[in-house]
Protein backbone atom coordinates (compact mmCIF):
# COMPACT_ATOMS: atom_id res chain seq x y z
CA UNK A 1 0.00 0.00 0.00
CA UNK A 2 2.44 2.48 0.56
CA UNK A 3 6.67 2.62 0.48
CA UNK A 4 8.22 0.52 3.59
CA UNK A 5 8.84 2.36 6.75
CA UNK A 6 13.10 2.17 7.20
CA UNK A 7 13.28 3.92 10.69
CA UNK A 8 15.91 3.08 12.75
CA UNK A 9 18.46 0.62 11.60
CA UNK A 10 17.47 -2.99 12.88
CA UNK A 11 19.96 -4.51 15.60
CA UNK A 12 22.50 -6.98 14.30
CA UNK A 13 21.17 -10.59 14.13
CA UNK A 14 22.63 -12.92 17.12
CA UNK A 15 24.85 -15.03 16.87
CA UNK A 16 23.12 -18.68 16.65
CA UNK A 17 24.65 -21.38 19.31
CA UNK A 18 24.35 -24.83 18.96
CA UNK A 19 21.56 -25.11 21.54
CA UNK A 20 19.80 -22.23 19.31
CA UNK A 21 20.40 -24.52 15.92
CA UNK A 22 18.46 -27.28 18.00
CA UNK A 23 15.56 -25.56 19.17
CA UNK A 24 15.45 -24.08 15.73
CA UNK A 25 14.90 -27.49 13.92
CA UNK A 26 12.51 -28.77 17.00
CA UNK A 27 10.30 -25.65 16.71
CA UNK A 28 10.68 -25.05 13.26
CA UNK A 29 9.96 -28.54 12.32
CA UNK A 30 6.74 -28.59 14.91
CA UNK A 31 5.62 -25.13 13.34
CA UNK A 32 5.43 -26.36 10.04
CA UNK A 33 4.24 -29.49 10.70
CA UNK A 34 1.07 -27.60 12.49
CA UNK A 35 0.80 -24.78 9.91
CA UNK A 36 0.65 -26.90 6.35
CA UNK A 37 -0.67 -29.73 8.20
CA UNK A 38 -3.65 -27.08 9.18
CA UNK A 39 -3.51 -26.42 5.55
CA UNK A 40 -4.29 -29.24 4.35
CA UNK A 41 -7.02 -29.78 6.48
CA UNK A 42 -8.30 -26.47 5.72
CA UNK A 43 -8.27 -27.03 1.70
CA UNK A 44 -10.17 -30.49 1.92
CA UNK A 45 -12.87 -29.16 4.53
CA UNK A 46 -13.19 -25.86 1.79
CA UNK A 47 -14.36 -29.10 -1.01
CA UNK A 48 -17.47 -28.92 1.06
CA UNK A 49 -18.17 -26.27 2.97
CA UNK A 50 -17.67 -23.66 -0.42
CA UNK A 51 -20.50 -25.94 -2.61
CA UNK A 52 -22.58 -25.89 0.81
CA UNK A 53 -21.96 -22.19 2.68
CA UNK A 54 -20.58 -20.29 -0.48
CA UNK A 55 -18.71 -17.33 0.80
CA UNK A 56 -19.59 -18.24 4.43
CA UNK A 57 -17.36 -20.33 6.23
CA UNK A 58 -18.46 -21.86 9.56
CA UNK A 59 -16.19 -24.39 10.02
CA UNK A 60 -12.00 -23.41 8.03
CA UNK A 61 -11.85 -20.25 10.17
CA UNK A 62 -11.75 -23.03 13.41
CA UNK A 63 -8.79 -24.78 11.89
CA UNK A 64 -6.69 -21.04 11.31
CA UNK A 65 -7.37 -20.27 14.73
CA UNK A 66 -6.25 -23.37 15.93
CA UNK A 67 -3.01 -23.25 13.81
CA UNK A 68 -2.30 -19.70 15.50
CA UNK A 69 -2.83 -20.43 19.01
CA UNK A 70 -0.80 -23.51 18.64
CA UNK A 71 1.74 -21.29 16.73
CA UNK A 72 2.85 -19.87 20.46
CA UNK A 73 2.27 -22.61 22.52
CA UNK A 74 5.29 -23.94 19.89
CA UNK A 75 7.20 -20.36 19.76
CA UNK A 76 6.97 -20.74 23.63
CA UNK A 77 6.14 -16.66 23.37
CA UNK A 78 3.28 -15.84 26.24
CA UNK A 79 -0.37 -14.85 24.74
CA UNK A 80 -2.42 -12.41 26.47
CA UNK A 81 -5.29 -10.46 25.64
CA UNK A 82 -7.72 -7.64 27.01
CA UNK A 83 -11.11 -6.29 25.77
CA UNK A 84 -14.22 -7.29 23.97
CA UNK A 85 -13.76 -9.40 20.28
CA UNK A 86 -16.66 -7.17 18.14
CA UNK A 87 -19.61 -8.88 17.82
CA UNK A 88 -21.41 -6.64 15.26
CA UNK A 89 -20.94 -7.06 11.65
CA UNK A 90 -18.09 -5.02 10.39
CA UNK A 91 -13.75 -4.32 10.04
CA UNK A 92 -10.82 -4.70 12.43
CA UNK A 93 -8.31 -2.00 12.37
CA UNK A 94 -4.75 -2.55 13.89
CA UNK A 95 -1.19 -1.45 14.24
CA UNK A 96 1.39 -3.39 12.00
CA UNK A 97 5.07 -4.74 13.63
CA UNK A 98 5.72 -8.14 12.20
CA UNK A 99 4.67 -11.42 10.79
CA UNK A 100 3.37 -13.05 13.91
CA UNK A 101 0.64 -10.22 13.81
CA UNK A 102 -0.99 -12.64 11.64
CA UNK A 103 -1.02 -15.31 14.28
CA UNK A 104 -1.48 -12.64 16.85
CA UNK A 105 -4.44 -11.44 15.18
CA UNK A 106 -6.28 -15.02 14.17
CA UNK A 107 -5.74 -16.63 17.13
CA UNK A 108 -8.48 -15.24 19.45
CA UNK A 109 -10.75 -13.41 16.89
CA UNK A 110 -12.06 -14.93 13.42
CA UNK A 111 -10.81 -12.26 10.69
CA UNK A 112 -9.47 -12.13 7.16
CA UNK A 113 -6.53 -10.10 6.39
CA UNK A 114 -7.07 -7.43 3.47
CA UNK A 115 -3.55 -7.35 2.29
CA UNK A 116 -1.26 -5.72 -1.30
CA UNK A 117 -1.77 -8.16 -4.05
CA UNK A 118 2.02 -9.07 -4.02
CA UNK A 119 1.52 -11.33 -1.09
CA UNK A 120 -0.53 -13.49 -3.35
CA UNK A 121 2.68 -14.58 -5.03
CA UNK A 122 5.10 -15.07 -2.32
CA UNK A 123 6.48 -19.09 -1.45
CA UNK A 124 4.37 -20.28 1.27
CA UNK A 125 3.15 -17.14 3.19
CA UNK A 126 1.22 -16.66 -0.02
CA UNK A 127 -0.60 -19.87 -0.47
CA UNK A 128 -1.25 -19.93 3.31
CA UNK A 129 -3.10 -16.20 2.37
CA UNK A 130 -5.10 -17.15 -0.33
CA UNK A 131 -6.36 -20.87 1.49
CA UNK A 132 -7.58 -18.66 4.58
CA UNK A 133 -9.53 -15.73 2.89
CA UNK A 134 -7.27 -13.14 2.54
CA UNK A 135 -8.74 -10.47 0.33
CA UNK A 136 -5.99 -8.48 -2.42
CA UNK A 137 -5.55 -5.06 -2.87
CA UNK A 138 -3.70 -3.24 -5.88
CA UNK A 139 -2.33 0.40 -5.44
CA UNK A 140 -3.99 1.06 -8.82
CA UNK A 141 -6.70 3.22 -9.01
CA UNK A 142 -8.61 1.82 -11.36
CA UNK A 143 -9.40 -0.87 -9.54
CA UNK A 144 -10.79 1.28 -6.81
CA UNK A 145 -14.43 0.74 -7.46
CA UNK A 146 -13.72 -3.34 -7.85
CA UNK A 147 -12.16 -3.74 -4.53
CA UNK A 148 -15.04 -1.59 -2.74
CA UNK A 149 -17.28 -3.68 -4.30
CA UNK A 150 -15.35 -6.51 -2.90
CA UNK A 151 -15.21 -5.45 0.19
CA UNK A 152 -19.21 -4.78 0.46
CA UNK A 153 -19.91 -8.42 -0.65
CA UNK A 154 -17.26 -10.09 2.14
CA UNK A 155 -18.11 -7.69 4.99
CA UNK A 156 -22.22 -8.63 3.91
CA UNK A 157 -21.22 -11.84 4.01
CA UNK A 158 -20.36 -11.30 8.01
CA UNK A 159 -16.67 -11.54 6.98
CA UNK A 160 -14.42 -9.50 9.86
CA UNK A 161 -12.04 -7.82 7.31
CA UNK A 162 -8.51 -7.25 9.38
CA UNK A 163 -6.67 -3.91 7.74
CA UNK A 164 -3.96 -2.49 8.73
CA UNK A 165 -3.94 1.66 7.91
CA UNK A 166 -0.60 2.23 8.54
CA UNK A 167 0.31 0.49 5.11
CA UNK A 168 3.52 -0.44 6.50
CA UNK A 169 5.08 -2.63 9.63
CA UNK A 170 7.52 -0.97 12.08
CA UNK A 171 9.51 -2.10 14.93
CA UNK A 172 6.71 -2.51 17.41
CA UNK A 173 7.87 0.37 19.40
CA UNK A 174 5.61 3.13 17.37
CA UNK A 175 2.17 3.76 15.63
CA UNK A 176 2.58 5.71 12.71
CA UNK A 177 -0.37 8.19 11.36
CA UNK A 178 -3.16 5.80 9.89
CA UNK A 179 -4.21 6.45 5.95
CA UNK A 180 -7.94 7.01 5.41
CA UNK A 181 -8.13 5.72 1.79
CA UNK A 182 -9.39 2.25 2.50
CA UNK A 183 -12.29 4.05 5.27
CA UNK A 184 -13.29 5.26 2.33
CA UNK A 185 -14.74 1.87 2.06
CA UNK A 186 -16.85 1.79 4.88
CA UNK A 187 -19.09 4.68 4.24
CA UNK A 188 -20.57 3.62 1.08
CA UNK A 189 -24.77 3.71 1.22
CA UNK A 190 -24.63 -0.29 1.63
CA UNK A 191 -22.62 -0.30 4.78
CA UNK A 192 -22.44 2.78 6.62
CA UNK A 193 -26.04 2.00 8.71
CA UNK A 194 -24.60 -1.60 10.12
CA UNK A 195 -21.05 -1.23 9.96
CA UNK A 196 -18.76 -0.91 13.03
CA UNK A 197 -14.80 -0.63 13.28
CA UNK A 198 -13.13 -2.52 16.27
CA UNK A 199 -9.77 -0.68 16.87
CA UNK A 200 -7.04 -3.34 17.98
CA UNK A 201 -3.55 -2.83 19.56
CA UNK A 202 -0.70 -5.35 19.27
CA UNK A 203 1.75 -5.21 21.40
CA UNK A 204 5.10 -7.27 21.58
CA UNK A 205 7.35 -7.37 24.93
CA UNK A 206 10.51 -8.59 24.13
CA UNK A 207 12.43 -11.46 25.25
CA UNK A 208 14.40 -10.13 29.12
CA UNK A 209 17.58 -8.66 28.07
CA UNK A 210 16.85 -8.76 24.27
CA UNK A 211 16.30 -5.26 22.32
CA UNK A 212 12.94 -3.84 23.23
CA UNK A 213 12.68 -4.21 19.09
CA UNK A 214 13.29 -8.06 18.71
CA UNK A 215 9.95 -8.88 17.24
CA UNK A 216 9.66 -5.89 14.83
CA UNK A 217 10.06 -6.84 11.22
CA UNK A 218 10.18 -3.93 9.09
CA UNK A 219 11.96 -1.99 6.50
CA UNK A 220 14.28 -3.58 4.31
CA UNK A 221 14.52 -7.01 7.06
CA UNK A 222 14.45 -10.60 5.74
CA UNK A 223 11.84 -12.68 6.72
CA UNK A 224 14.33 -16.12 6.94
CA UNK A 225 16.74 -14.56 9.63
CA UNK A 226 13.84 -12.76 11.64
CA UNK A 227 12.38 -16.44 11.62
CA UNK A 228 15.52 -18.04 12.65
CA UNK A 229 15.90 -15.67 15.38
CA UNK A 230 12.72 -16.04 16.97
CA UNK A 231 13.11 -19.99 16.64
CA UNK A 232 16.59 -20.09 17.93
CA UNK A 233 15.48 -18.05 21.46
CA UNK A 234 16.12 -19.85 24.70
CA UNK A 235 13.86 -17.53 26.44
CA UNK A 236 10.86 -15.73 24.65
CA UNK A 237 8.84 -12.67 25.36
CA UNK A 238 4.92 -12.12 25.37
CA UNK A 239 2.50 -10.33 22.49
CA UNK A 240 -0.43 -8.83 24.18
CA UNK A 241 -3.50 -8.26 22.02
CA UNK A 242 -5.80 -5.36 23.30
CA UNK A 243 -9.60 -5.16 21.73
CA UNK A 244 -10.88 -1.60 22.03
CA UNK A 245 -14.84 -0.73 22.31
CA UNK A 246 -15.91 -1.05 18.06
CA UNK A 247 -16.84 2.28 16.50
CA UNK A 248 -19.96 2.71 14.45
CA UNK A 249 -19.34 4.00 10.69
CA UNK A 250 -23.02 5.89 10.92
CA UNK A 251 -21.07 8.24 14.04
CA UNK A 252 -18.69 9.80 11.77
CA UNK A 253 -18.51 12.84 9.50
CA UNK A 254 -16.37 10.57 6.65
CA UNK A 255 -13.58 8.63 6.78
CA UNK A 256 -10.84 11.02 7.88
CA UNK A 257 -12.15 10.90 11.25
CA UNK A 258 -13.15 7.83 11.42
CA UNK A 259 -9.18 7.15 10.60
CA UNK A 260 -8.15 9.75 13.25
CA UNK A 261 -10.55 7.99 15.78
CA UNK A 262 -9.10 4.65 15.43
CA UNK A 263 -5.32 5.51 15.44
CA UNK A 264 -6.13 7.47 18.76
CA UNK A 265 -7.95 4.20 20.56
CA UNK A 266 -5.06 2.34 18.86
CA UNK A 267 -2.24 4.55 20.18
CA UNK A 268 -3.97 4.83 23.66
CA UNK A 269 -2.51 1.44 24.47
CA UNK A 270 0.63 0.98 23.58
CA UNK A 271 3.45 1.40 26.01
CA UNK A 272 4.08 4.85 27.98
CA UNK A 273 7.88 4.31 25.97
CA UNK A 274 6.27 4.28 22.27
CA UNK A 275 6.69 6.83 19.61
Amino acid sequence: MSRAWTGSAPPPPPTITPAGWLRVVLRGGALALVTFGGLTLLLALRLFERPLCGQRRPVTPWVTQFVCRMAFVILRIGYVEHGRRMTERGAVVANHSSWLDIFALNARKRVYFVSKAEVAGWPAIGWLARATGTVFITRDRSEARHQTGIFEFRLKAGHKLLFFPEGTSTDGKRVLPFKSTLFAAFFTPALRDFMHVQPVTVIYRAPPGADPRFYGWWGEMDFGPHLLKVLAARRQGAVEVVYHPPLRVADFAGRKALARACEEAVRSAMPADAQ
